[in-house]
């Protein structure tokens, strides 16, 4: 979603620290009341209030429109803040930056939630009390118009983002639709999420940033740098920091985060985010000589420009129509489901199998030969010679009879 020159002039000056914590109590706000608005935490509209951060963004917009004093008030000169990322790294501040114009990248602003009611109005009547019937002009929006509507708003320049972050345009677009087709298949916890924008901006940098594209062979090299000098210097300067490094920077300076919104969605602290994105500057103010000399605010003043231009040059890729990636996510899903149902099924049948033909009782195995040895011959009578044999012969066919069987003849 980009931002006008125009959109940048309606945000009128944020008063001074002191003068913002009396203007939310002249209005009878608490600081929860205020962080529920803007869409932030308690703990940063304190350091709104302290003078240690200031907003930036559509949440300077947005507490700037809260905090506005009546038409009859002029609210007093505001003040720079002081912050900077190098104060940041040891008071866990944000940086105090002005806000470029016009930048491609940026995510998109959301409406302001309504203000809290005050204590004595009477409370609103429950959906068991309503009479069902809905206003003329109040249209209910489907889940796959609320999908569509979000896919047409933040899905061109996510994967402009997503390039920058890789360098390579086909990963660039298919990360961003991977993400909306997560995001659809997970719409009931996504339409409800403080920022759906953030919540598939963060999904589309984890899939693009994951270790495992460097074994495919079609993003193991990134694509072709820019011809000009300058973006050609810069684009380089980016994909030679870390990833951390480049995702935080990016978020920062290219996208308009604060502080504490691109340590948490860099799952970091507030001073190592502040840390990495002043490595990360020093970096890139090697690479381009205009940032060397100029001041923390202004480097990033001068890094929003020069991101947003980058990605504005670039050719990416357009995503797919929102309908197809509805379509292909069930697709995905009812795949996927089936494919467990079908496993679950297959051990299933080999599990019973098993049982079938498994013995119902345990039987030892016979043990194999084995030759014996020590053990002496086997006795017996000797065999039998030849005068043996006729002696034999000549006995079993005389008569055993009369008495030369006991007394020999003598011949």
């Amino acid at each position: 979603m980009t931002r006008s020159t125009t959109d940048e002039a309606a945000v009128p000056p944020l008063p001074s620290p002191k003068e913002r914590r009396r203007l939310r109590e002249a209005k009878s706000l608490s600081e929860e009341e205020v962080a529920a608005a803007v869409g932030v935490t308690r703990a940063t509209v304190r350091s709104w209030e302290t003078g240690r951060t200031s907003p930036r963004g559509r949440k300077r917009a947005l507490y700037a429109k809260l905090i506005a004093p009546e038409p009859a008030a002029k609210p007093p000169a505001a003040k720079p803040s002081a912050a900077t990322p190098e104060a940041a790294a040891a008071a866990v501040p944000e940086t105090a930056v002005p806000e470029p114009a016009d930048l491609p990248v940026a995510p998109p602003v959301p409406e302001a939630p309504p203000a809290a009611p005050p204590a004595d109005a009477p409370p609103a009547p429950d959906s068991d009390t309503r009479s069902g019937a809905e206003a003329p002009d109040e249209r209910r929006v489907s889940p796959a118009e609320a999908f569509d509507e979000l896919y047409a708003r933040t899905a061109p320049g996510l994967v402009r983002q997503t390039y920058l972050l890789t360098g390579r345009r086909a990963l660039a677009r298919e990360s961003v639709e991977r993400a909306f087709e997560l995001a659809w298949q997970r719409w009931p916890e996504v339409a409800v999420d403080r920022d759906p924008a953030g919540w598939v901006r963060a999904a589309a940098y984890e899939y693009a940033m994951s270790p495992w594209h460097r074994l495919r062979r079609t993003h193991r090299q990134p694509d072709a740098p820019p011809t000009e000098p300058g973006k050609r210097a810069l684009f380089d300067a980016l994909l030679d920091l870390p990833p951390a490094y480049r995702r935080t920077l990016l978020l920062y300076d290219g996208v308009g985060l604060d502080l504490p919104e691109t340590a948490a969605e860099t799952e970091a602290s507030t001073p190592a985010a502040a840390g990495r994105l002043m490595t990360a500057r020093a970096a890139v103010a090697e690479r381009l000589p205009e940032l060397a000399d100029a001041a923390p605010a202004e480097q990033s003043a001068l890094l929003h420009d020069r991101i947003g231009g980058l990605a504005r040059a670039e050719h990416v890729p357009v995503p797919r129509p929102a309908r197809a990636v509805r379509t292909g996510s069930e697709n995905k899903a009812r795949l996927w489901t089936r494919a467990a149902v079908a496993g679950v099924a297959l051990l299933i049948a080999v599990t019973g199998l098993t049982l079938h033909t498994a013995p119902t009782h345990y039987e030892q195995p016979i043990s194999p030969p084995e030759r014996v040895g020590g053990v002496p011959p086997r006795g017996g009578p000797q065999k039998l010679t030849a005068q043996d044999l006729k002696l034999q012969k000549s006995l079993s066919e005389q008569l055993a009879h009369g008495p030369e069987r006991l007394v020999p003849r003598l011949e």
